[in-house]
């Protein structure tokens, strides 16, 4: 069973409605589904007529929903890291330390990673605690910089660990010629170890676990996005599910509206073309009258994603 499931795409084509969507059907099948937003902008809660913070709560029988925010994550990230430099570094260059993990946290590379461990952890918890977790993305280049951010800072993470564990050996080693016993535990070194190990894990669960689904509507800009989008996936080694191309509008109008129709029937084509394979396959879903909001109306809108569901809690 793909037990993480990512809906992503350029702004404004729907992709929080139908994350929202999906896992309101998921959680109506008896599958227990958390839908948590990582939009800074986030919708997630207008559309399910709730209110939401960054701690899961229930907004339905087996269904979960949180709003992550980065700035609220750095924070309380950057708290924990002054917390070890504490009792890690000499007492006269912490003034200067707290000065420049203060001012991290605005910086956009903290604010990600930070909302980056917040993944972690909810990605960790999937299969305990919820069945399913569905990730309603930023747009495109957001989430694709999410999903490559456990490969780029493996390796700056272990270069960070080395560096750390050469100077603590140095230190032991006067401590040594100077008859002196230092602390042996070091918790920079403790938590960056542990940091390295939990994102390989993340890593292996999203290459194993996860699929993304690309939400676009039938319209050329949308389509190009949606293209660039699904090789850079590709090359991040993170599987593609169906495609969505969602507000596919029906009937023989004239006017304006049938050149749109003309326009929507060039762009499917060529959707079919690139993603009708087999791995993946595209998903229609017309344009639907209403808002589409609170529990009830994504219910009934959620029918036209039967096609995604993973195997129910009798299935699998």
């Amino acid at each position: 069973m793909l037990l993480i499931r990512f809906f992503g795409g350029k702004g404004g084509v729907g992709k929080t409605t139908l994350a929202a969507a999906f896992a309101v059907r998921q959680a109506r099948r008896g599958v227990r589904t958390l839908v948590v937003s990582t939009d800074p902008a986030h919708s997630l809660g207008d559309v399910l007529g709730e209110s939401l913070s960054d701690e899961p709560r229930s907004v339905g029988e087996s269904l979960l929903a949180a709003e992550i925010s980065g700035e609220r994550q750095a924070s309380n990230r950057v708290a924990e890291v002054l917390e070890d430099a504490r009792h890690a570094v000499p007492r006269e260059v912490l003034p200067a330390v707290e000065r420049h993990l203060r001012r991290a946290v605005d910086s956009p590379g903290t604010v990600e990673s930070a909302l980056l461990d917040r993944l972690t952890d909810l990605v960790e918890r999937t299969g305990r605690d919820w069945d399913l977790l569905v990730v309603d993305s930023a747009p495109t280049g957001h989430m694709l910089r999410l999903l490559s951010l456990p490969e780029l800072l493996t390796p700056w993470i272990e270069g960070l660990a080395h560096n750390r564990k050469q100077a603590r050996d140095v230190d032991r080693f006067a401590d040594g010629l100077l008859g002196e016993v230092g602390p042996q535990n070091d918790p920079l070194l403790e938590r960056l170890q542990n940091r390295r190990r939990r994102l390989e894990a993340l890593q292996s669960r999203l290459r194993e676990d996860a699929r993304v689904h690309l939400v676009l509507v039938p319209e050329r800009l949308p389509l190009a996005e949606t293209e660039r989008a699904a090789d850079q996936l590709a090359e991040a080694g993170v599987s593609l599910g169906a495609v969505l191309v969602n507000r596919v509008a029906s009937g023989d109008e004239s006017g304006v509206l049938a050149r749109r129709r003309t326009q929507e029937r060039a762009v499917l084509a060529r959707v079919r073309e690139r993603f009708g394979g087999e791995e993946t396959g595209v998903l229609t879903v017309p344009l639907l009258p209403g808002e589409l909001t609170g529990v009830a109306d994504l219910a009934e809108a959620s029918g036209w994603l039967q096609s995604l569901d993973p195997p129910g809690p009798r299935e699998a």
